[in-house]
């Protein structure tokens, strides 16, 4: 479960934050467009946090991964924007 210390958490300077609650919690990234639901999965003796992404709000969701908090989850979102923008920065220079 997402408590309030986790939620609070979240940057709205880096993330558009489209929804929140106990267990989910629904962004988009300023930086690349893209969206991301993350679900916070309950377990007996741990909590594990499911990551889904999407590049388009019209496209569906995918599996990206895993993480054990929000926080993590936060940090795996924010890596995989900074290996995007790299690529897409080797891209257009190798174009020119």
């Amino acid at each position: 479960m997402f408590d309030t210390k986790d939620l609070e958490a979240i940057s709205q300077e880096y993330f558009n934050i489209i929804c929140t609650s106990e267990y989910d919690v629904t962004v988009q990234s300023k930086n690349t467009g893209h969206f991301w639901y993350l679900h916070n999965v309950t377990q007996p003796n741990a909590n594990a946090c499911v990551i889904f992404h999407k590049h388009k709000y019209s496209h569906p969701y995918h599996l990206h991964g895993r993480a054990k908090t929000l926080r993590q989850a936060i940090r795996n979102i924010q890596s995989h924007d900074k290996w995007l923008l790299q690529r897409e920065y080797k891209r257009k220079t190798l174009k020119k």
